[in-house]
């Protein structure tokens, strides 16, 4: 037996028979194996019996850089890999920014742990300091999120929205040979890697609502597998998940995928749910914004209600125009 198969061997701990290494999969960029290694530290500290190793996992999202997100679909983009991998048993957990996570996961698969969420908006990273509201008319966006580029042009119809892609540092090195005036990017990334300094402004929700699930980790395992669900339990944040499934639940009913100009906040406030959302056309002229409240532990009715209300004020028509537009913009390119 190899030293890799002696280390998958079970073993017994007070009393139950327990895995000795734990393998963790993970996106093999910057941030990506942060949230990986943070997941694991917070883990060792409950389970100091345990061994933990990061499979650095390669997804369709990290290979093909070279088109915008919408246009290579927004089905499990940074995320099918990975869950082949718990399905098959490569690894014994993922994780993934909830906000890549699809809002319907594979059969057998279940999220084990939401965990406390950082700030959930976007920032604005300026070469000159400017605020949105001071961004020179024409000012060059680098971001390839519809759902950003479709707000932002809600407030500034003037600017010019440039796709760039690739991972957090990628973008921001783009940020000068790219000719852009600013990036639109999450908080959380650039928090995680420690790169503050480059914020130039926190962007209001009143201007841009993030992506649903934004700003927190989530631990993905087989449903079936309890040892790993008591696992990872003790990372649940109980105020994340009630907002986020929220958010999710919201998304789903909308049948919206992650590239699409959808955004939603959930915040529990003084013990109760709140809920916000907004779709738009891709040139943001047209929107339909709601918000509905209620107990923490009705976060999928809350987020139903929400869509529904919205749907009947239009968002499906907002979104049926919006593929339109863009499978024609497609085609014309």
């Amino acid at each position: 037996m190899s030293g890799d198969e002696k280390s998958r061997v079970p073993e017994r701990f007070e009393g139950k028979e327990v895995r000795k290494e734990i393998l963790v999969g993970s996106r093999q960029s910057r941030l990506a194996l942060w949230q990986a290694q943070w997941v694991v530290e917070q883990l060792k500290q409950k389970h100091p019996e345990r061994f933990f190793r990061i499979v650095g996992i390669k997804t369709k999202g990290d290979r093909i850089l070279d088109a915008p997100l919408a246009k290579i679909g927004d089905k499990g983009l940074f995320t099918k890999e990975l869950e082949m991998a718990l399905l098959t048993r490569s690894c014994d957990l993922a994780v993934h920014s909830m906000k890549d996570l699809p809002t319907r996961l594979p059969e057998g698969l279940t999220v084990g742990a939401i965990c406390r969420r950082e700030y959930p908006g976007d920032v604005l990273i300026s070469k000159q300091g400017f605020t949105f509201q001071e961004l020179p008319r024409g000012a060059r966006i680098g971001t390839s999120s519809l759902r950003r580029k479709a707000q932002l042009l809600r407030f500034r119809p003037d600017l010019k929205m440039v796709d760039v892609r690739g991972n957090l540092t990628t973008r921001l090195g783009k940020l000068s040979g790219q000719e852009l005036d600013a990036l639109v990017v999450a908080y959380a990334g650039i928090c995680r890697l420690g790169l503050e300094k480059e914020i130039t402004q926190k962007i209001p929700f009143s201007i841009c609502l993030p992506a649903v699930g934004q700003g927190s980790i989530g631990v993905e395992i087989r449903e079936d597998d309890e040892e790993m669900r008591e696992l990872v339990a003790g990372l649940e944040d109980a105020q994340a998940r009630a907002a986020i499934t929220a958010e999710r639940a919201f998304l789903r009913r909308l049948e919206g995928g992650c590239q699409v100009p959808v955004g939603a906040l959930g915040r529990v406030e003084e013990g109760r749910l709140q809920l916000e959302g907004i779709v738009l056309t891709l040139d943001g002229r047209r929107y339909i914004k709601e918000s509905v409240s209620g107990p923490v532990e009705e976060a999928v009715p809350l987020g139903e209600e929400l869509a529904e209300r919205m749907l009947g004020k239009g968002a499906q028509e907002i979104l049926n125009q919006v593929r339109r537009e863009f499978e024609s913009q497609c085609r014309m390119e």
